[in-house]
């Protein structure tokens, strides 16, 4: 067995527990593997998202603070959901802060000053980003036959897909 191959194993054995479920324990490392990236990137919307609610200014500053709240509030829903369905099927999740900055694809915004055009333009971005990322977990789910955790999937893509649509919709005249 090569190193990488031995690794490999090792580290399905620590992604997996011994619970009950009818996947593959291969189709539960990838499975739980893509759900931790989301769940990382989710977080990470989720704090941007409330940073630029906090920081919003500007004439439209009602408005928007309460569209980031309510997007915030949103995105925060989602965070239990994707954590439990990956340990249902017996996976693992996140452990940490730490843990999610290794996992998130989304970058952070440590800007002291964005414009709320920028913050807006960002934050559509990255919703979008989100959306491939949950239609490649999803195409995942379709391959293992896990028809759960793909439903779970679809209800966020459109969520997301929303969020986007939105966010568009106001950067457009700005």
């Amino acid at each position: 067995m090569r190193k990488s191959d031995a690794t490999q194993l090792k580290r399905q054995e620590t992604d997996t527990f011994d619970t009950p479920t009818d996947l593959s324990r291969d189709a539960v490392a990838e499975i739980s593997s893509g759900l931790r990236q989301l769940l990382a990137d989710v977080f990470a919307l989720y704090i941007k998202t409330k940073n630029f609610h906090w920081h919003m200014s500007g004439r439209h500053f009602r408005d928007y603070h309460l569209l980031l709240d309510e997007h915030a509030a949103q995105i925060f829903a989602m965070t239990d959901d994707i954590a439990e369905r990956g340990r249902k099927i017996g996976g693992t999740t996140l452990h940490s802060i730490g843990d999610i900055a290794q996992h998130q694809r989304l970058k952070d915004n440590n800007a002291e000053v964005v414009s709320p055009k920028e913050m807006l333009a960002e934050l559509c971005a990255d919703n979008q980003q989100l959306t491939r990322s949950l239609r490649s977990t999803h195409e995942v789910c379709e391959r293992n036959n896990d028809v759960a955790t793909a439903s779970l999937i679809e209800t966020w893509i459109d969520e997301t897909e929303r969020r986007t649509w939105f966010l568009s919709e106001i950067i457009r005249d700005l």
